[in-house]
């Protein structure tokens, strides 16, 4: 017997070979995906103090267009020598990734964000249950569901009906973020393809942003602090994401993303005075023990000896 390296339960990537040159260790891309979580989060918080100034679409084209920039500057990503499939992906990539962000922006300008982050995550955890192919790991992510709920209190009566509906759409496209995150990842080297789907987004939302915010993009103070959410919310995490996804599989990185509405929470405190309470601290426990069983699991089956054919 020796032990070998199964495939991934899903098709969205599989879980590198220790020792390939370049492949991270096993828990590399679980922190990879947590730097980019908090990074995301707190982002987030900032971006709802920038709403005032810009709207939530004005915030939107900021952080996309500011993040396309920066990668497109820092990548350089080549644009001949893809397939037609190729293509096809970074577009699909590109609108998920617009669409999320403009679904959940109108979404935290209606309902809080800890609330927004709690029902957009349904749709990674959904992906979950549907990619997996392993009864735990459906285990798993219904014990990340109930510390969702329970971190939303319970319920989400009193909300914001239109508030609730967007952050349900972006959490659908949130799941369609991860699935052509991991397809983008293997068909472009490094962050190229990333830098190409940011800029498909981008171009797909500046119309929109300028119809709602006008000239109050240009000011300045809000082009700056635009700037720092781009960085936080799109250009660090994506980029982080799209390495995690390359070595994790879609079912755990999609039970990972639990872990948001806990740093939704924690950031919401630090930046925006939103208290914890003892059911939102209770809820976090939950999430965390998911999310740690499901990377405990995906860890145990990639040491799992195997007959030799």
């Amino acid at each position: 017997m020796t032990t070998v390296n199964t495939p991934s339960a899903t098709s969205g990537s599989s879980v590198g070979t220790p020792g390939a040159p370049g492949a991270p260790g096993r828990l590399g891309p679980v922190g990879l995906v947590l730097a980019g979580g908090v990074s995301v989060q707190f982002g987030g918080a900032l971006a709802v103090t920038l709403m005032p100034r810009a709207g939530a679409l004005g915030v939107v084209t900021l952080r996309l267009v500011a993040a396309a920039v920066v990668l497109l500057l820092f990548c350089r990503p080549r644009l001949r020598g893809h397939s037609r499939a190729d293509w096809g992906t970074v577009i699909a990539f590109g609108v998920a990734l617009g669409g999320m962000n403009s679904l959940f922006y109108e979404a935290v300008a209606r309902i809080p964000l800890g609330p927004a982050v709690t029902l957009e995550v349904l749709g990674p955890l959904a992906l979950s249950v549907v990619s997996s192919r392993r009864l735990v790991n459906v285990v798993w992510a219904a014990l990340a569901l109930g510390g969702v709920f329970l971190l939303g209190g319970g319920g989400f009566r009193g909300l914001d009906p239109v508030g609730v509906g967007f952050a349900l759409g972006a959490g659908v496209m949130w799941a369609a973020y991860i699935v052509f995150s991991a397809r983008t990842g293997r068909r472009f080297p490094q962050a190229d393809g990333l830098a190409l789907a940011m800029t498909v987004a981008a171009l797909l939302v500046l119309p929109l942003g300028i119809d709602s915010a006008g000239d109050r993009l240009l000011d300045p103070v809000t082009l700056g602090l635009g700037a720092a959410v781009a960085v936080l919310s799109s250009v660090l995490p994506y980029t982080l994401e799209l390495l995690a996804l390359r070595n994790l599989p879609a079912a755990t990185f999609a039970v990972l993303m639990s872990l948001d509405p806990a740093l939704a929470a924690t950031a919401g405190f630090l930046i925006l005075g939103q208290a914890l309470s003892a059911s939102q601290i209770a809820a976090i426990a939950l999430v965390v023990a998911a999310s740690i069983g499901a990377v405990r699991t995906q860890v145990g089956r990639s040491r799992t000896p195997v007959l030799d054919a």
